[in-house]
């Protein structure tokens, strides 16, 4: 029941990730410094590069809340245990995400004129994905479609 009820809190607590602040970034600190979210990150994408915002919309959006949507079925036993492995695929993607975010962070500490400042939301989000995978993991090994010592 403390493994229904876990993965139900993810799907609760993955829209309030998107968006929440990742970081706050800005081009010097005496200009203040704009709060990112997921959410208006994609904004941004989808203005610039339909292609990349697309990628991170699957990866940052659709990927994460799929899988947990699809490990919470197998928990209630309305999907089969069987697709749990590709689920957890789908989990693994999200990681892509949270990557790219650190990388970002990472370059832009690197210009002398940028501030950049991590945000609760982004732990928030990393603690959503490592939860999913942990919880799709558990489930596997549950629902016998998984040998733990493999």
């Amino acid at each position: 029941m403390t493994l229904r009820l876990a993965t139900l809190l993810l799907l609760i607590l993955y829209p309030i990730a998107w968006f929440a602040p990742l970081m706050r970034a800005g081009l010097l600190p005496i200009f203040g410094l704009s709060e990112i979210s997921v959410i208006t990150g994609l904004q941004s994408l989808w203005k610039s590069d339909i292609f990349l915002a697309l990628v991170v919309t699957v990866f940052a959006l659709f990927a994460p809340y799929i899988k947990t949507i699809g490990t919470a079925l197998v928990q209630w036993d309305l999907l089969d245990p069987r697709v749990q492995p590709a689920l957890n695929v789908m989990g693994k993607l999200a990681m892509a995400d949270i990557f790219l975010i650190a990388l970002y962070i990472t370059l832009a500490k690197g210009i002398s004129y940028a501030t950049i400042e991590t945000a609760w939301g982004l732990y928030l989000f990393t603690g959503c994905i490592l939860a999913s995978i942990a919880l799709g993991y558990v489930t596997e090994v549950k629902s016998g479609s998984r040998n733990p010592r493999t």
